[in-house]
């Protein structure tokens, strides 16, 4: 049954939208952003990139198949809340497990609906994303206002979301023992996807999940065949030790970034990133890849991107461009073997468009070179 409790949505120029909450009731500061999905948000509400932000959903009705056991991304979900203008309690789907709305309750991710999705994403079309309250009936308007002015963004989520330990991953179908890892991954984890670690095995790689902060001494005493940067929550200007990290490595071993791992091996090389004014968020977003004149449909979430500018006084190279505003989603050095993409081919949105992309880092680990 719907608790049918009164939910607000305040944003920080006092607006306010009126809704009914699911899942968590805790009042939340975040980030407000959009999705233009229409399948996924199993994988949306697990994918730590989504850490301290509200995500809308413009695709009108959410929770129709559930959360299976299956698809998380990650076991511990940062995602601050899910606004939708429709949510069902009763899926229908053979592999559900639980309800949307009983997982979100159940790991602390707040929910409302009933609220104009399509005003909300246009608003932050227009005028960008922006700090938001959810809030009860109680709140008032000007409350809320004071209390999003006197709150400012995290730059934390990083550490909050990245592996407390070191773990590995066998390839597919082997166990520690056998040996048949064709090559070795050091991943550097940042709030990497289940399934990168997934394309990875699946590929014949081991993979080694480290920290964030791990030292690069500790990493080539690991003896890896290739580097890792994954995606991650937040301004990549924030991951210092990550950057520092990329820098001793880059050039010792070829390196394969993905979304923060691309803005962090761009910084690392000399670029400069920027926030964009309400990110790339969805799973249909053309990419063209300037190598071969292809396009690709991709999967994308992120904030910030790598400024064209500044890839001039670096050794960089620009591949891709996204055909929608023209920003950089990928770079490679072909001299060091790196390279890195803003989006994410392990989503499989074309469904295979960027799968190559897996391939080509394996080849590079051994012995190809980068043919650009």
């Amino acid at each position: 049954m719907k608790n049918n409790v009164v939910r607000k949505i305040i944003l920080e120029d006092g607006t306010q939208y009126i809704g009914t909450g699911f899942g968590s009731l805790e009042d939340k500061k975040l980030e407000l952003v959009f999705n233009t999905s229409m399948v996924g948000y199993q994988e949306i509400i697990s994918d730590p990139s989504y850490t301290d932000q509200a995500v809308v959903m413009t695709y009108p009705l959410i929770g129709n198949y559930g959360i299976n056991d299956d698809d998380f991304e990650t076991k511990n979900p940062s995602i601050g809340a899910l606004i939708v203008r429709e949510y069902t309690e009763i899926p229908s789907n053979f592999r559900c497990s639980i309800s949307l709305g009983d997982y979100m309750k159940k790991t602390g991710i707040a929910g409302i609906e009933g609220v104009d999705t399509r005003e909300i994403t246009r608003k932050i079309r227009n005028y960008g994303s922006c700090k938001v309250l959810l809030t009860g009936e109680s709140t008032t308007l000007e409350e809320g206002v004071e209390i999003l002015k006197k709150w400012d963004f995290a730059h934390d989520q990083v550490s909050r979301v990245t592996s407390r330990e070191i773990w590995v991953s066998e390839p597919n179908g082997t166990t520690p023992d056998e040996g048949k890892a064709s090559c070795h991954v050091v991943a550097i984890d940042c709030g990497m996807k289940l399934n990168i670690v997934r394309s990875l095995n699946k590929l014949g790689c081991k993979v080694t999940v480290v920290p964030f902060n791990t030292d690069a001494g500790v990493i080539e005493n690991m003896k890896p065949d290739g580097i890792f940067l994954s995606n991650g929550p937040g301004d990549p200007t924030d991951v210092v030790e990550t950057i520092e990290t990329i820098k001793k490595l880059k050039g010792k071993y070829p390196i394969f970034g993905i979304c923060l791992g691309h803005q962090m091996l761009s910084l690392a090389y000399g670029a400069k990133t920027y926030k964009l004014k309400f990110g790339h968020r969805g799973g249909n977003h053309p990419v063209k890849n300037l190598l071969t004149d292809k396009i690709e449909i991709t999967s994308q979430n992120h904030s910030f991107a790598v400024d064209d500018e500044s890839l001039k006084n670096t050794k960089l190279i620009k591949t891709h461009i996204n055909m929608l505003d023209n920003t950089i989603e990928g770079v490679c050095c072909p001299e060091d073997k790196a390279f890195s993409i803003q989006y994410h081919p392990e989503s499989a949105p074309g469904p295979q468009d960027s799968e190559y992309l897996f391939h080509e880092f394996v080849n590079l680990m051994k012995g190809g070179s980068i043919n650009a």
